[in-house]
């Protein structure tokens, strides 16, 4: 983060975080505040590490961080983390989709990981996840510039995979049709006819507004090999954001220990900030070589930073349920527009 960017933040956030003088001492400063809590986030290290750091003591520490978090994600959300309210902000995002991934009517892509906390007392199995962690669940929407346009923060470990998605405000509005999401249109260069969609992997359940890849078992043809390239290359996006997300904020390479009513502060804060950097500082924050690279003429992809080497947990991407015939019909319609319609010149060599 350059000096600029800082004092930009800095100013943005003091009327939040500044205290009065009192007889006995002089309060600890915004900018001392700021500096402590980036610290935190930026490498996990423990408030007992930091007082050495920060001249600050744990237990002051304790109080200031949260409260810095809480004041970083309320100045820096209305900006840099705002929520599409109409239809032409669904439009926008779709977008930027078509244009810079080739991929029509896409809403955002969609995933979830658990972030591992220490075992809080006297909570039992209450956070024990699907792997044998203490955890809380992180769900994210991000846009095609690896911008985070939702985030839902909170879910226990404990509440099955497949059941993550449907305790949010988010998944509620979808299935009330709350979102103001576009209706169906016809896509460029086709009189097909698609619907906007949001692209996931096998946590999430197939529906006529949430496509995901063929199973690998289920690859028999060479339309759905296209299919699964096409819609992979899209939801990669959500992959390298939660992997930037980690590697530049290590309170991720840890098991949280703090607090569990302060753990969704810090946690939004984190992706709060990661909108504000991506926006300003790019080029320093996520430079092109720390993403997912495609070489067209061959067809190999080399990997980006991912949240592999992190704490972060896959969500257990083993979705079970029904899945209608619009919500397979709505696949089918995707898969032939990306072998007809919309091919572009290299998908083939990706599904060799």
């Amino acid at each position: 983060m350059s000096e600029e960017i800082y004092l930009n933040l800095l100013s943005l956030v003091s009327p939040l975080i500044r205290r009065k003088d009192t007889v006995m001492r002089n309060a600890i400063s915004p900018h001392e505040r700021l500096t402590a809590t980036l610290r935190f986030l930026a490498t996990g290290r423990s408030y007992e590490d930091l007082k050495f750091s920060t001249i600050i003591s744990p237990q002051a520490l304790s109080s200031i961080i949260p409260d810095t978090c809480e004041a970083l994600f309320k100045v820096l959300c209305p900006d840099f983390l705002k929520f599409p309210n109409t239809e032409q902000d669904w439009k926008n995002i779709a977008e930027k989709f078509e244009k810079r991934w080739n991929f029509p009517h896409c809403l955002g892509a969609i995933d979830g990981k658990h972030v591992s906390i220490a075992l809080p007392p006297g909570c039992g199995s209450e956070f024990y996840n699907y792997k044998n962690r203490h955890s809380m669940v992180l769900m994210a929407i991000v846009d095609a510039q690896y911008k985070f346009i939702l985030c839902d923060f909170g879910t226990n470990g404990r509440i099955s995979d497949g059941g993550v998605l449907r305790n949010t405000v988010f998944f509620e509005k979808l299935q009330d049709s709350k979102l103001n999401i576009p209706a169906a249109e016809l896509v460029n260069n086709s009189n097909r006819s698609l619907p906007y969609v949001f692209v996931a992997d096998d946590a999430f359940p197939l529906r006529t507004d949430m496509i995901k890849p063929f199973r690998q078992a289920d690859l028999n043809t060479y339309e759905k090999k296209i299919y699964n390239y096409r819609v992979s290359r899209a939801r990669r996006i959500v992959e390298n954001a939660f992997g930037i997300l980690a590697s530049r904020f290590r309170i991720f390479h840890t098991e949280i220990n703090i607090e569990p009513k302060n753990i969704d502060s810090v946690v939004l804060a984190c992706c709060a900030l990661h909108n504000y950097l991506t926006e300003t500082n790019q080029a320093n924050y996520s430079p092109p070589e720390i993403l997912d690279r495609e070489f067209f003429d061959n067809g190999t992809i080399i990997q980006g930073v991912t949240s592999a080497d992190s704490d972060m947990i896959d969500l257990d991407r083993r979705h079970q349920g029904n899945i209608t015939n619009a919500a397979k019909k709505t696949r089918e319609d995707f898969m032939k527009y990306f072998v007809n319609e919309e091919q572009v010149p290299w998908q083939d060599n990706f599904i060799r």
